[in-house]
């Protein structure tokens, strides 16, 4: 047995509002609004500040003000930096909440913890693994979830304009690949394969369903190019459903008004 965290330390890299996009699709996500009472979400790898999970309790406390944050870092000094943060929250010397849930602890792949996660985000994290790690790391992380919990993990740019994460159920299946873009000043959509999750950025080849799909996005992007009179998101809105109409299975049409998509697993699985 590990006689300490599973994995290892990454870069740390981490800013104000980075994951607010993926925030967003958690706090209005089926998984949390059900939830038993004081549902825990884990924060894996939050990095060299604990702004993230700060955020991520107050974006998650409005659908749930009974949700409660753990981040969790392998780096003991980035929980010492992290708790530090907290203090100043709980003085009243940031816009946070000074109530807000939100703890800090030791831990990595095996998220220790005395309550099963009804979440657990792991953003920008295995992008620094290698693709042959991705299957046990979910394995060790979905094996902690409560029954119905989910993981999301996934990847973004430096400041939160090109997202896209994976979720993965309890028993270690994904379900779902999402896609989230700024459309305001977006040229292409197959910017997000910079951003792709590791299980897929690798994957972005001819012959792989990842490939036929960020192809089919940037072709009606381009053929919706007239709509864009009528501003970006008209235009975005108009791409996908072309894709719909073509036979791509996209969920969540309530949310392609924000630049999301999402589609499921089976159509973007490596092959």
């Amino acid at each position: 047995m590990a006689s300490g965290p599973v994995g290892r330390i990454t870069r740390g890299t981490t800013g104000t509002n980075r994951l607010r996009r993926i925030d967003r699709w958690i706090a209005r996500h089926p998984v949390l609004r059900r939830a038993a009472a004081d549902p825990l979400v884990v924060d894996l790898g939050y990095g060299a500040s604990g702004v993230t999970a700060l955020e991520l309790e107050a974006r998650l406390h409005a659908a749930r003000t009974d949700v409660e944050v753990r981040g969790l870092e392998i780096d003991p000094e980035r929980v010492r930096t992290a708790r530090a943060q907290l203090e100043r929250v709980r003085a009243g010397a940031t816009a946070f909440r000074t109530d807000a849930r939100v703890g800090f602890a030791r831990g990595g792949f095996e998220v220790p913890s005395d309550r099963r996660p009804t979440i657990i985000r792991a953003l920008n994290v295995l992008r620094q693994y290698d693709e042959a790690d991705v299957p046990d790391a979910w394995a060790r992380m979905t094996s902690r979830l409560a029954t119905d919990g989910i993981l999301v993990e996934g990847t973004c740019n430096e400041v939160g304009r090109v997202a896209t994460w994976v979720e993965v159920g309890a028993d270690a299946v994904p379900r779902t690949l999402t896609v989230s873009l700024r459309l305001a000043d977006l040229e292409r959509p197959s910017i997000a394969a910079e951003r792709l999750p590791k299980a897929l950025i690798h994957r972005n080849v001819p012959g792989e369903g990842v490939h036929d799909f960020l192809l089919a996005l940037d072709r009606e992007w381009e053929r919706a190019a007239p709509v864009s009179a009528f501003g970006p998101v008209q235009r975005w809105r108009a791409a996908l459903q072309a894709m719909t109409d073509a036979g791509w299975p996209l969920r969540q049409r309530g949310r392609w008004r924000l630049g999301e998509v999402t589609v499921p697993w089976e159509r973007v699985a490596p092959r």
